[in-house]
């Protein structure tokens, strides 16, 4: 494939699994101890596999990456414009050396420029900020996929209302960028009741992952249309909001959905985390 058959090429839009805190850089006592390793390995593979295509379509190495991560919310879109944007160790309780983490990854003032005025033509209200910083939705999962930390990735937020239609928008809005070789990631977990997790083989978190995993991966697949009026009625599906009393960790993959536009979904990623099933999509 040339070059210029390669850029004709949309990047996808994916939804990941970032883990548990800094569970892939620890050595983890909270359940089994290779309970992370499934996940870490398929996050390393990933960066490389974006681009190489594997024998399907072919793509450059993304120019810039826009992450929409589970732990930031605003009262509007907030998209981070720093230029060298810090790290937020957004986790508790975990060994001293996982503070002491870096990934100095740069930002990209220009490109979240460009998100605002697609998201104000869309006429979604948004605004920059120009201190915020990475959160571990962000750092973790990307010291896995690109280490080398040379792609300027901007963050932007969910809003608070966590309107699955509102985010299905927002993701349609941004879908533009996938033309200019930026590569629009989701980073949340597709099962997410962390009481359930923790209380170990006893927990429910099996039964209900699986019900919701089998709709959540029939729903990714489906033509565009029923896919994104599924989306938006999530709640309504099989042990939905057992699987995400809080669905923060849910809203990235509606962004995802949205920028998809036409593209089926497909999952990518399957895994047992703790008694739950987790899995992985891409649009594209």
């Amino acid at each position: 494939m040339t070059t210029s058959e390669t850029d004709r090429n949309p990047l996808p839009t994916l939804y990941i699994p970032h883990g548990g805190g800094p569970c892939f850089f620890m050595e983890w006592t909270m359940g089994p101890a290779d309970t992370w390793h499934k996940m870490e390995a398929w996050l390393r593979e990933l960066g490389a596999s974006i681009y190489s295509g594997h024998g399907q379509k072919q793509h450059r190495k993304p120019d810039a990456i826009v992450v929409f991560s589970a732990h930031w919310e605003n009262d509007v879109v907030t998209i981070n414009s720093s230029a060298q944007p810090p790290l937020y160790f957004d986790y508790y309780n975990f060994p001293p050396h996982t503070y002491e983490l870096t990934y100095p990854a740069p930002g990209h003032p220009e490109l979240a420029s460009t998100i605002e005025n697609l998201l104000s033509d869309a006429n979604i209200p948004c605004r920059q900020d120009a201190e915020h910083g990475f959160d571990h939705g962000v750092f973790i999962p990307f010291l896995l996929i690109y280490p080398e930390a040379d792609i300027p990735i901007v963050q932007v937020s969910l809003t608070t209302s966590l309107d699955p239609a509102e985010h299905i928008a927002l993701g349609q809005a941004l879908a533009p960028l996938r033309e200019q070789n930026v590569l629009l990631v989701g980073s949340g977990l597709s099962y997410h009741n962390m009481s359930a997790l923790m209380n170990g083989p006893e927990s429910s978190a099996g039964t209900e992952s699986n019900a919701f995993d089998r709709w959540l991966s029939e729903v990714c697949e489906a033509a565009p249309q029923e896919r994104n009026k599924s989306l938006g009625e999530w709640k309504s599906a099989p042990s939905a909001q057992l699987a995400h009393p809080r669905e923060e960790h849910l809203i990235p993959l509606m962004v995802m959905a949205g920028a998809g536009g036409e593209d089926r979904g497909k999952t990518i990623f399957k895994d047992q985390v703790l008694g739950a099933t987790v899995s992985a999509f891409q649009f594209g």
